[in-house]
């Protein structure tokens, strides 16, 4: 396995450390929006693009988006975050 491959950790392993996702402005890209994950004891784990995101889920019903987009990225924190 390359050291570039990125390891992500199970969904269940995920749910117990994220406690928040927050849309955030990104600081340093004006007009840009972030999702920043939070752990349960409010430390920054890590973040993803906006708009990747939303464009990754596609189109679901307003009252299912907050679902989907959790989803998605529960499915994508990586292994890394344990580190921090």
């Amino acid at each position: 396995m390359s050291d570039d491959t990125l390891e992500f950790l199970s969904v269940a392993e995920a749910a117990q450390l994220v406690g928040a996702i927050q849309e955030e402005e990104d600081i340093e890209v004006a007009d840009r929006r972030i999702l920043t994950v939070y752990s349960k004891d409010n430390k920054e784990l890590c973040w993803f693009d906006f708009e990747e995101v939303m464009s990754d889920v596609g189109t679901v019903a307003a009252g299912d988006r907050k679902e989907a987009v959790q989803s998605y990225i529960l499915q994508r924190i990586p292994s890394w975050v344990t580190e921090l």
